[in-house]
C-alpha cells in the first residue's frame, strides 16, 4: 500500500500519520449520515461496522459501494439488517434476518465458527459470488476475522431467502425459523438484497460479546493481512 511505502521514514512517518487521522475524521460523517437514513438502527452497531470496514480498506482491501449491518442483540421478531448505500447515503433494505439454531431461540446468544456449530458468527465478511442451490439464490460470504467468522466459506455460510423468515411465521411460532447459521432473509426480497450486497461488499453481524469486542483486529484496526477469496475451494451446500 502507498501508506506503508510513505511510513518508512521520519517524514513518511508524519504524512501517514496525518492520513489516518483524516479518515478516523471521515468516520463520524459517514456514521451519522447512516444513521440519519435508519434512524431506528443500533448506533454502536453501525459505528463498529463503518470502523471495521474502514479498518479492512486501510489494510488492502477494496473500497465497498454498499454494507450490510446485523444486529444479532436484537430479537429475531425485529428487524434488525440494513443494507446502506454508501455513495448515496440511502437506506436499501431494513429487514428481518434470521439466525442459527446454534445461536439460541428468539434471541441470538451463542456465536460460532466451528463446522457443525450451526451457529451465527460474529464480525466483518466480505461478499463474494452469488449461485444457485439448495436454497435457491444464494451469496456466499469470506468470514475475515481470524478465530470469529473465517471458516464461514467452508461451513457454506450465505444469505439466501427462507420461508421460515415473515412477520406470519415470527406471529404464529413467536420467532422467526433459524438456520443452519446463515442469515437467511425473507424470499421475498431475497434477490434484490442479494443483488445489492453481491461481489466485493460488505456485511458486518454485531453482539456486545465482550471477547470479540476485545479481540477483533478490525475494530482495532491491527488486522492481518487481507485474506484472499477462497475461489477456488469445492461449493459447499447452504445452510
Amino acid at each position: 500500500m502507498l501508506c506503508t511505502w510513505l511510513c518508512r521514514g521520519a517524514l513518511g512517518l508524519l504524512l501517514c500519520g496525518a492520513a489516518h487521522a483524516a479518515d478516523r475524521a471521515t468516520l463520524p460523517s459517514l456514521v451519522d449520515a447512516l444513521l440519519q437514513v435508519a434512524p431506528g438502527a443500533n448506533p454502536q452497531a453501525v459505528q463498529l461496522a463503518v470502523q471495521a470496514m474502514s479498518c479492512a480498506v486501510r489494510h488492502g482491501a477494496p473500497a465497498a459501494q454498499r454494507l450490510g449491518v446485523i444486529d444479532f442483540s436484537r430479537p429475531s421478531t425485529e428487524r434488525r439488517l440494513w443494507v446502506f448505500d454508501l455513495q448515496r447515503r440511502r437506506l436499501l433494505f431494513d429487514e428481518w434476518v434470521a439466525h442459527g439454531r446454534g445461536s439460541g431461540e428468539d434471541y441470538a446468544r451463542r456465536f460460532s465458527d466451528d463446522a457443525g456449530s450451526l451457529a451465527s458468527s460474529l464480525g466483518l465478511f466480505r461478499t463474494l459470488q452469488t449461485y444457485i442451490g439448495h436454497n435457491g439464490y444464494s451469496l456466499r460470504l469470506e468470514g475475515l476475522e481470524p478465530g470469529f467468522n473465517d471458516h464461514a466459506y467452508a461451513r457454506a455460510v450465505v444469505i439466501h431467502g427462507a420461508r421460515y423468515v415473515n412477520a406470519a411465521f415470527a406471529r404464529r411460532v413467536g420467532r422467526l425459523g433459524r438456520s443452519f447459521g446463515c442469515p437467511a432473509v425473507r424470499e421475498a426480497i431475497a434477490q434484490p438484497l442479494i443483488d445489492s450486497l453481491k461481489d466485493n461488499q460488505y456485511l458486518f453481524a454485531y453482539y456486545p460479546d465482550p471477547h470479540w469486542l476485545a479481540n477483533s483486529p478490525y475494530l482495532h484496526c491491527d488486522a492481518p493481512a487481507y485474506p484472499s477469496a477462497a475461489a477456488d475451494a469445492a461449493s459447499p451446500p447452504s445452510g
